[in-house]
């Protein structure tokens, strides 16, 4: 009765209000650049000082699913992730917006977010303690070889060069060693400007990538560009998706999920690897693997998949553990601790009912964000009829804001422009986006974990291989860079034969 009680209390008027404010507020903040999950969870945090713990998290976790979600719409719409979770959305998003499917494809993001946020929330229910006594049980060994399994995806990455995809995650790792080196503090690559000695955020490099690149890619032209009317809204079947596409997209769907929910729960990995970690997963496992980059509905089910699917998986180590899973679950710590909820083991026995009213509103959330992100999207689609060089000015002007507001150091603005020159440089001269992220975000973990690691064998390597885990990553390293090859040389050779073959007679 009193786990009844606690799924009760999420359908009083406050706790209702607070939900659906929270997801439209954190769909606002995901959707714009520079305005992430994180930050709508930290502005907020505030406003729950002085209201009921049930209301408190319910808004926390609005906030949350929200912000996660909103990123799709200009990832999809502008070619600019609102949110690093995104990342991957924009490679096949923003080509089906080209080709007049902007509709259709915001109703597939919309409506795999969902599917996804549903899954995370059936692991958090259904499997929260042993999941998370499995996942604490992962040290520096495992964590390393996770790391460097998922840098060799950055050879799928590199949209058929392979030479430019190397050089573009090796740049990403040559970034990411700016600043401490860990363990012993050394500074490294900081030419005597201190602002670098704490190393660049990921939301300016992010921002200075993918939107300030793609402003002055539009600037270059813009004397001889037209402005382009917007596409029709086209919205075929439930929510642009026919039975059959969804009994074609399940294998994708159900392996972007356990990605997304593996991502989530492992702590400090986050969303914005595990929707390229899908994404890559699906280009490997497609019979027709080129077709990704150029408008593959696939790509969307796999990056919204799973990175609404670690929503609830992120959560499972906070609840279980006490242990936040990434940085918005380390600000929803806090406020759980703000109202007197020690989340850990004894969570689940002293604060049953606390337990299953964020459930409950986890699942309100995901409809709510359901719900006016597709009767939004006639909304979302009227955004392209703005003369584009009006919207990217504001696009511009925002990722300014952000990039600040995330530290409050300007630095970080200077650090988006110079991200805005390189990420131009690499459009002009065709070095892939993706491999530079990746190796920026698992550059740190790499590092650190593997100097842990040796630091405890003394300097040995061969231990690492003795543990299970991590040898098995490795292995699956080696064996994905060793197919990867095998599909090259055999791609090629069909090539080869099908231009040496001869000209059927007229």
């Amino acid at each position: 009765m009193q786990n009844l009680s606690g799924i009760l209390d999420v359908f009083a008027l406050a706790p209702l209000l607070a939900i659906f404010g929270g997801v439209a507020v954190g769909i606002i903040f995901g959707a714009i650049p520079g305005l992430t999950a994180t930050m709508a969870v930290a502005l907020c945090l505030p406003l729950t000082f002085g209201v009921d713990p049930v209301t408190a998290l319910s808004l926390l976790v609005g906030l949350y699913i929200g912000g996660i979600s909103g990123g799709l719409i200009t990832a999809i719409l502008l070619n600019i992730p609102g949110t690093p979770s995104s990342i991957a959305t924009t490679f096949d998003g923003y080509p089906m917006t080209q080709r007049g499917e902007g509709g259709r494809a915001l109703g597939i993001a919309i409506f795999y977010s969902f599917l996804g946020t549903l899954v995370g929330c059936a692991v958090l229910f259904l499997v929260a303690p042993p999941l998370a006594r499995f996942a604490l049980q992962f040290g520096s060994f495992e964590y390393f070889a996770i790391a460097v399994f998922a840098l060799t995806l950055v050879a799928g990455l590199s949209g058929g060069n392979l030479a430019k995809g190397l050089a573009s995650a090796l740049i990403g790792l040559l970034v990411a060693m700016i600043g401490l080196a860990p363990v012993d503090a050394y500074t490294r690559f900081t030419f005597g400007i201190h602002a670098l000695d704490g190393g660049l955020s990921l939301l300016p490099v992010l921002l200075g990538i993918f939107a300030v690149s793609e402003v002055l890619k539009y600037a270059e032209g813009a004397q001889d560009a037209q402005e382009e009317a917007a596409p029709a809204f086209r919205l075929s079947g439930f929510f642009g998706v026919s039975s059959a596409d969804f009994r074609a997209w399940f294998s994708n769907f159900t392996r972007s999920s356990a990605i997304g929910v593996a991502v989530g729960l492992l702590p400090g990995i986050g969303s914005a690897s595990s929707n390229l970690l899908a994404y890559m997963a699906a280009r490997s496992a497609a019979k027709d693997p080129d077709s990704f980059g150029k408008g593959n509905p696939q790509g969307l089910v796999a990056s919204e998949t799973s990175n609404n699917a670690g929503i609830g998986a992120a959560l499972v180590p906070l609840m279980a553990l006490g242990i936040p899973g990434d940085s918005v679950t380390a600000l929803l710590l806090g406020g759980f601790l703000i109202h007197g909820i020690q989340p850990g083991p004894l969570l689940f026995t002293t604060n049953g009912p606390l337990v299953y009213t964020i459930f409950t509103a986890l699942l309100l959330a995901a409809i709510v964000m359901l719900l006016l992100e597709y009767f939004g999207i006639r909304l979302f689609i009227r955004i392209l009829s703005v003369p584009k060089h009006y919207l990217l000015s504001l696009v511009l002007v925002m990722c300014v804001v952000g990039a600040f507001a995330a530290n409050n150091r300007l630095f970080d603005v200077w650090t988006l422009l110079a991200f805005g020159l390189l990420g131009y440089g690499m459009l002009r001269f065709g070095y892939p986006f993706a491999p530079l992220i990746l190796g920026f975000i698992l550059g740190p973990m790499i590092e650190e974990n593997l100097r842990s690691a040796l630091m405890s064998t003394r300097g040995e390597f061969l231990p690492i291989l003795e543990r299970p885990v991590a040898a098995l990553f490795l292995g699956l390293a080696v064996l994905y860079l060793l197919l990867y090859a095998a599909g090259r040389v055999a791609r090629s050779r069909r090539q080869r034969r099908t231009a040496q073959a001869p000209m059927p007679p007229e």
